[in-house]
């Protein structure tokens, strides 16, 4: 059986610059007050709560590796920090 090549297709074929705008705008479709997880953080915890516990525990990368956890707490609370100054 041959396999034949084809050319990359839809996302694929786009720059990484046209498919950063194009991201950008899925997260502009709705406006923040009607977001529900920016209304509740309590919605927000429980819906990643449940994400969590749909992973078995030896592939939770976080569970595992305590220092890799820590570092990415760390850079979202440095990136938080940098957008509150903006």
């Amino acid at each position: 059986m041959t396999q034949h090549k084809t050319a990359p297709r839809g996302f694929a074929a786009m720059s990484p610059e046209k498919r950063k705008a194009i991201a950008r705008l899925g997260g502009q479709s709705i406006p923040p007050e009607k977001r529900s997880f920016s209304q509740s953080r309590e919605l927000a915890a429980e819906a990643g709560a449940r994400g969590g516990k749909s992973v078995a525990d030896e592939k939770r990368s976080f569970s595992v590796d305590r220092t890799l956890a820590s570092r990415a707490g760390r850079k979202g609370g440095r990136k938080r920090m940098t957008e509150a100054a903006e």
